[in-house]
């Protein structure tokens, strides 16, 4: 949740399609946050650990002055149910790097390192399970606490209200309107971003395939920009691990500030 991902129509899978997948032992159904830019309504049993980690996500974008080549490894997200409404999440990004390329001189720009911690809430506003019409409100705020060339300039934060809205027998709505305060590019000040995803999915079998479309406007008075991508995402639930999943991602961006093409790769699993 870093200002890069912070920054009204659409597609998810990220809350609909996941939440379908089937547990043993009497908890509620799987439900990972990844894939995908939407925040999922449900919340996890009371005393459960869930880790989401994401293998390799990789970007790139290219304008008229410059390229620039992203990759991330270890976009980890650690999950506990506090009881039957809440739960608490924690996130960090074990190595973040991105290469930005003049395309007129040739010379580059190397930024690397471990990402920011965010520590965040989810509280169930209804049917904290994800089933039938499912809401919820997560606030989260991102420490400065990663390597001086990827960490944010000061405390941001921000607050989504998911909601999950079945059509029908096979396919679902997700929404998640979102609204954060981030640092200035200066760094000195804060100012409001704006973030919208809506989306649908549906299961097959073992498989979970969806879309979404994700809006962003950052409102930096230095240099305000407002993102755009369409997402297709994937999810495989082996039928061996009934709490666990692997997990794909392919976003295209939709306007000039976004980037052309982002690639995730993820697994969860849940103890």
């Amino acid at each position: 949740m870093n200002r890069l991902l912070l920054a009204a129509l659409a597609v998810s899978m990220a809350s609909a399609a996941p939440a379908m997948a089937q547990s043993d032992g009497g908890l509620r159904d799987f439900c990972a946050d990844r894939p995908g830019k939407g925040t999922p309504t449900c919340i996890l049993d009371q005393g459960h650990w869930q880790v989401e980690l994401g293998l390799f996500d990789g970007g790139w974008q290219k304008t008229a002055d410059s390229r620039v080549e992203s990759l991330a490894f270890g976009d980890t997200v650690l999950r506990y149910g506090l009881d039957g409404l809440n739960e608490i999440q924690f996130g960090v990004t074990s190595y973040a790097r991105e290469k930005t390329t003049d395309r007129a001189t040739g010379d580059r720009e190397i930024a690397d390192g471990v990402s920011d911690l965010s520590i965040g809430l989810r509280h169930s506003l209804a049917n904290p399970d994800g089933s039938g019409l499912s809401v919820a409100i997560v606030g989260f705020v991102t420490a400065p606490t990663g390597s001086r060339d990827v960490r944010d300039d000061g405390f941001e934060g921000g607050v989504v209200l998911p909601v999950s809205v079945p059509l029908n027998a096979d396919w679902s709505l997700s929404l998640s309107p979102e609204i954060d305060v981030a640092a200035d590019s200066d760094g000195d000040g804060r100012h409001a971003a704006y973030t919208m995803v809506a989306g649908v999915g549906r299961s097959y079998g073992q498989w979970a395939l969806g879309a979404e479309v994700w809006v962003s406007h950052d409102a930096d008075p230095i240099e305000a920009s407002t993102q755009s991508t369409f997402d297709l995402t994937a999810v495989w639930s082996p039928p061996m691990l009934a709490d666990s999943q692997l997990d794909f991602g392919l976003n295209f961006g939709l306007n000039d500030d976004s980037p052309d093409v982002e690639f995730g790769l993820g697994i969860a699993r849940r103890f």
